[in-house]
């Protein structure tokens, strides 16, 4: 490997784990050569979601320039050309070495796109839309690297992953959302509380939330866990020395939602995060797991 691909997948995996720990330690469990690849496509998504977030004191239409410009550069390399980007090198490797879809790229930019122009989705249905691109296509990147006994069978169950990750990490993030002009709980859910943005920004003002507001959030919460479901038949279809990292990222993701009700569905009062010795212990229960074995859903049991 020459020196600069070395320099952008290291620029990558630097990426993943300084924003993505979860996800960073689940990926810890994969064979050292399929771990690049995977940090490649975090990596990329990272920059485009920092190009789009990051930059919130440029006006719009110069957000949208960097974004453009960057997904130029991407695609030029697509078909070619020489890049001069310490990341992208990486992800252009990935793609070339597993024959990633390019299309799941395209959909991935037009919903990074998106959240410049998007703050809010009127329907459930919008939002999938959305998540379309910014979360099923990533489930469904990943599944050539992970390696699959059938990847036709893997490649819905996949998506729903991508789906019910994503999902997770809204209802996490609903202030820091707020924050960045943004609300990813769709209007009519809104409505079936009789909510508002008003009354989320009052309750990010107050630091706590209302009892609507908790029926809103265990409602969103109840909808992920559904996706999670939809997507537990994918791990055991997956390669075996890939069944560790995803049953460790779906358990680790799902205790994010077992922590918000652990709150009473406060999501404004903290942040739920699950406490690092209980990720090592269930990273650690996942390299003991049996290989084919069935994940255990989150939810009530």
């Amino acid at each position: 490997m020459d020196t600069d691909l070395a320099a952008a997948y290291d620029r990558c995996r630097d990426l993943h784990k300084r924003h993505g720990r979860t996800y960073y330690l689940a990926t810890r469990l994969l064979p050292a050569w399929k771990r690049r690849h995977v940090h490649a496509l975090y990596g990329f998504t990272r920059h485009a979601d920092e190009i789009v977030d990051r930059t919130e004191d440029l006006p719009p239409a110069e957000r949208a320039e960097r974004l453009n410009d960057w997904a130029g550069r991407f695609l030029a390399g697509l078909d070619g050309a020489s890049v001069d980007d310490p990341l992208l090198p990486a992800v252009l490797h990935t793609i070339a070495i597993f024959d990633l879809d390019r299309a799941d790229f395209a959909l991935f930019l037009r919903s990074m796109a998106m959240d410049l122009t998007v703050t809010s989705y009127p329907t459930y249905d919008d939002l999938l839309d959305y998540m379309e691109g910014s979360a099923a296509v990533i489930g469904t990147m990943m599944l050539p690297i992970l390696g699959s006994s059938d990847p036709a069978a893997a490649r819905e169950p996949a998506r729903q992953l991508g789906f019910a990750f994503q999902l997770t990490n809204f209802i996490r993030d609903v202030a820091e959302d707020l924050d960045r002009g943004r609300t990813y709980l769709p209007d009519e859910d809104l409505d079936k509380f009789d909510l508002t943005r008003d009354d989320l920004l009052a309750a990010r003002v107050r630091g706590a939330a209302t009892d609507r507001i908790r029926g809103l959030i265990e409602y969103e919460v109840t909808r992920a866990q559904a996706h999670y479901l939809a997507a537990a038949p994918g791990v055991t279809l997956l390669a075996p020395a890939s069944q560790g990292c995803i049953r460790t990222a779906y358990a680790l993701y799902g205790r994010i939602l077992d922590e918000v009700a652990a709150q009473g569905y406060d999501v404004f009062a903290r942040r739920a995060v699950v406490p690092r010795r209980r990720r090592m212990a269930v990273a650690g229960r996942a390299l003991l797991t049996p290989t084919g074995a069935p994940v255990v859903v989150p939810g009530p049991s």
